[in-house]
């Protein structure tokens, strides 16, 4: 059964490759961009289930007339991917006030604007789905990405509360959760801090690091038939791991803070009272 998608950030990377999957299999696209240049050939091969709509994912009312829209055009949404984003580069003490403040409007206001705009079409529908692009560092940290990782722990704090707020309005929410992947994410879309001398050395020991290896990044076209089995599920999990390399790393490091957090068990429920 075809689907109504809309999905933000879909000119490059993974929006892209999913956005053109899903318009080939028949599934009506409403895609966003800040550049819906990037969309023409899409917009001329698929004229009447593709709507590029140009959207600023940090002005709400903006994203709240862009999702209306979408739902207005096509009479229903079923699924809404919240893709848009980009990662910042720097050791905590290196990332200043304005790329701070401008990556959590983009990773996690956005994200939340359209999650709200979505949500009154879903429970009138009672159906839809939701779905953010986290991040594996959205379960557990890197050094020299920790604001990254910040915006990524804020999506999955909401995002976890919504799933079980929304359950009896018919409504699913999934978090993805890919490791490296050989997408742009580190390249043009990337903002880096001010550099402090004093980080240079654990900096150049990152590329030996677990995960960060050449061979640890999966290839963005092998996500295709994943997420496409998540939009058709009809039990869609909240967490969905992409790659092989993120959920042996994050058994591993849960393992350690269980262990961890039961090494000092007896300070802990001391502190209870009673």
């Amino acid at each position: 059964m075809n689907k109504t998608i809309f999905i933000t950030g879909a000119s490059r990377g993974f929006g892209k490759l999913w956005t053109e999957a899903f318009l080939k299999r028949g599934d009506r696209v409403a895609a966003t961009s800040r550049n819906i240049e990037a969309y023409k050939d899409l917009a001329t091969q698929y004229p009447e289930t593709f709507l590029p709509i140009s959207l600023d994912i940090t002005d709400r009312t903006a994203v709240f007339e862009a999702v209306n829209k979408a739902n207005n055009q096509f009479g229903s949404l079923d699924v809404v991917i919240n893709n848009a984003g980009y990662g910042v580069f720097g050791a905590v003490e290196e990332v200043g006030e304005k790329v701070t403040k401008d990556v959590f409007e983009a990773n996690v206001y956005g994200t939340l604007w359209v999650t709200q705009a979505a949500l009154p079409i879903f429970r009138a529908q009672q159906s839809g789905h939701i779905i953010q692009l986290s991040s594996v560092l959205g379960v557990w940290s890197l050094p020299t990405l920790g604001i990254y990782n910040a915006t990524k722990f804020a999506v999955e704090g909401f995002s976890e509360a919504l799933a079980m707020e929304v359950k009896e309005f018919g409504i699913n929410v999934t978090l993805i959760e890919p490791n490296g992947y050989t997408t742009d994410f580190g390249g043009s879309s990337a903002v880096h801090g001010d550099p402090i001398a004093a980080y240079d050395g654990l900096k150049s020991s990152l590329g030996q690091a677990e995960g960060l290896l050449p061979e640890d990044y999966g290839k963005p076209e092998a996500t295709v038939p994943a997420i496409i089995k998540l939009i058709d599920s009809e039990n869609p999990p909240l967490r969905l791991f992409l790659g092989k390399v993120g959920l042996k790393k994050t058994e591993r490091i849960y393992a350690e803070k269980i262990k961890t957090w039961n090494d000092w068990k007896e300070v802990s429920e001391a502190a209870h009272g009673h």
